[in-house]
C-alpha cells in the first residue's frame, strides 16, 4: 500500500471526511463569553429597531412645512418649547410655527416631521427662546423612523454565524444576556517525528523546532474550535497505538502531522497498514500535501497531515476547517473560491492540482492574485502575510499572468483576510 496509494481529489477527500461528523451538542453561555462562538439557534428583533422615532443628529424637531421658505438669508423664526435628551419622553408635541431642540438618539416628538441640524440655524450653541431656521425640510428628514432597521420578529442573525463584534452588538440590543450556541469542538493535535524538539528546548544538530502543532492550534481557535495539544507519538508502533486510542476519548478527532509520506520510518503511513485502522483515504490530488490521510481508528476521525508547513497549513485549511465548520453547525462547510486575475507567471507544471500560497489584491475593483513564489512547500517566513491559495489547475503549462483562476480566500474568525 506505501507504494501504490488510490489517490482522491479535494472534493472526495472532504465529503469522506464530512460523512463522519455530525453537528455538536448546543449549550448556553452568557453573552459576555459568546465572541467567536457559533450561534446554534436563529436570533429575532424582540422589538422593532429603532424601537420609536428618533434624530439621529443633534438639532431641532419641526414641522417641515413651517421651513418651507427658510434660505440662508431669510431665516424662518420658531419658538422653541422644549429641549430633549436621549433617554426622555418629549412633554409637548410641536404645534405649527414651533420646535424642539432635540439631541442625537432622542424620542421625535408627536407633531414634528422633520429634524434641522444646529449647523443650519443660526447661533446653535445658544439655548434661546427663538431659532432661525435657514433651510428648507423635507417631510421626513433628518428622522430615524421605527423599524426602518428591522421590524419585530425578523431574523437578525442566522443560525451557523460565527458571533462577532457587530454579532455582539445586536445580541445585546435585543436583551440576549444567554445565547444559545454550539458547543467548541475539542481538536487533539499530535506530532510526529523523532526530529522534533519544542520551542522552549535547545537544538542540536539534524533537529528542528515543532511549529506545526502552534500553526494548527491556531487554525483551530480561528475557526470555532478548541485545540488541546496532545504531544509527540512515539516512533514503536504499538505504542503509538494505545496512545492514539487514549487520546481519541478526549476529543472530537483527531489531526496528526507528519509521518504520512513513504519513507522508512513514517509511522502513520506504518499504522494505517493495520487492519484496526479503517482507511478512509491515503493520498489526495494536491500539491503540496498529497500524501495527506485519513482514518477512523476505535472510533474517531484521525486527519493526517504532512510534516511540511506550508503542505500542513494547507490541509488544515482545505480538509481539517470543514470537519470544524460540520460540527459547528454551519451552513456551508465545502471551502469557497472566487476568481481572480493571476498577476505574475507561474510555470511549473504539476499531475495535480497546485495551492499556491498568495495574496489577493483589489486593483480598480479587479482582482488580483499575487503568487508567493517562495514555492518552495517548507518555507515558513511568508506564510504569516499570506491571505489566499491560488489553484493553478493541473498540466504541463501552468498559468501566465493575466490568466483567470480560482482563488481560496483564507479565513480569520470565519471573515476573509482582505
Amino acid at each position: 500500500m506505501r507504494f501504490h496509494r488510490e489517490t482522491v481529489s479535494v472534493e472526495e477527500a472532504v465529503a469522506k471526511l464530512l460523512e463522519q461528523v455530525a453537528p455538536l451538542a448546543i449549550e448556553e453561555v452568557p453573552l459576555a463569553e459568546a465572541y467567536g462562538r457559533v450561534l446554534a439557534e436563529p436570533v429575532y428583533a424582540a422589538y422593532d429597531l429603532p424601537p420609536f422615532d428618533r434624530s439621529p443628529l443633534d438639532g431641532y424637531a419641526v414641522r417641515s412645512a413651517d421651513t418651507a421658505s427658510a434660505t440662508p438669508d431669510t431665516p424662518v423664526t420658531l419658538e422653541v418649547i422644549e429641549t430633549v435628551a436621549a433617554g426622555e419622553v418629549p412633554r409637548h408635541p410641536v404645534a405649527s410655527g414651533q420646535a424642539c431642540r432635540i439631541m442625537t438618539g432622542a424620542m421625535m416628538p408627536d407633531g414634528a416631521d422633520a429634524v434641522v441640524m444646529f449647523e443650519q440655524t443660526e447661533n446653535p450653541g445658544q439655548k434661546l427662546n427663538q431659532v432661525n431656521v435657514k433651510r428648507a425640510m423635507k417631510p421626513g428628514e433628518n428622522i430615524a423612523r421605527q423599524g426602518e432597521e428591522v421590524a419585530k420578529d425578523n431574523c437578525v442573525l442566522q443560525a451557523g454565524e460565527q458571533i462577532g463584534a457587530g454579532a455582539l452588538a445586536l445580541l445585546a440590543t435585543f436583551g440576549a444576556a444567554c445565547v444559545q450556541v454550539r458547543r467548541r469542538p475539542r481538536i487533539g493535535i499530535v506530532s510526529t517525528g523523532s526530529e522534533l524538539v519544542e520551542p522552549d528546548q535547545p537544538l542540536s544538530p539534524g533537529k528542528i523546532r515543532n511549529s506545526n502543532a502552534p500553526m494548527i492550534a491556531g487554525m483551530i481557535c480561528d475557526a470555532g474550535g478548541a485545540p488541546v495539544v496532545l504531544g509527540c507519538l512515539p516512533d514503536e508502533p504499538e505504542t503509538a497505538k494505545r496512545k492514539l486510542a487514549d487520546w481519541s476519548k478526549q476529543v472530537d478527532f483527531l489531526v496528526t502531522t507528519g509521518g504520512v509520506s513513504v519513507g522508512d520510518f513514517d509511522l502513520i503511513t506504518t499504522l494505517v497498514e493495520d487492519p484496526q485502522f479503517n482507511l478512509l483515504f491515503h493520498r489526495v490530488a494536491m500539491r503540496p500535501g498529497s500524501p495527506t490521510t485519513a482514518v477512523v481508528y476505535q472510533g474517531t476521525l484521525i486527519c493526517a497531515l504532512s510534516g511540511n508547513p506550508s503542505a500542513c497549513f494547507i490541509g488544515c485549511e482545505l480538509l481539517v476547517k470543514p470537519l470544524l465548520a460540520k460540527l459547528l453547525g454551519k451552513p456551508n462547510s465545502i471551502p469557497t473560491t472566487v476568481e481572480a486575475i493571476l498577476a505574475k507567471d507561474y510555470l511549473k507544471p504539476c499531475p495535480y492540482p497546485r495551492y499556491l500560497r498568495g495574496s489577493i489584491e483589489v486593483e480598480q475593483a479587479v482582482l488580483y492574485a499575487y503568487p508567493d513564489m517562495n514555492d518552495k512547500a517548507g518555507r515558513l517566513v511568508t506564510l504569516h502575510q499570506n491571505n489566499c491559495l491560488i489553484i493553478i489547475p493541473p498540466g504541463g503549462r501552468g498559468r501566465r499572468a493575466g490568466e483567470r483562476v480560482r482563488v481560496f480566500p483564507l479565513t480569520k474568525n470565519g471573515q476573509f483576510c482582505f
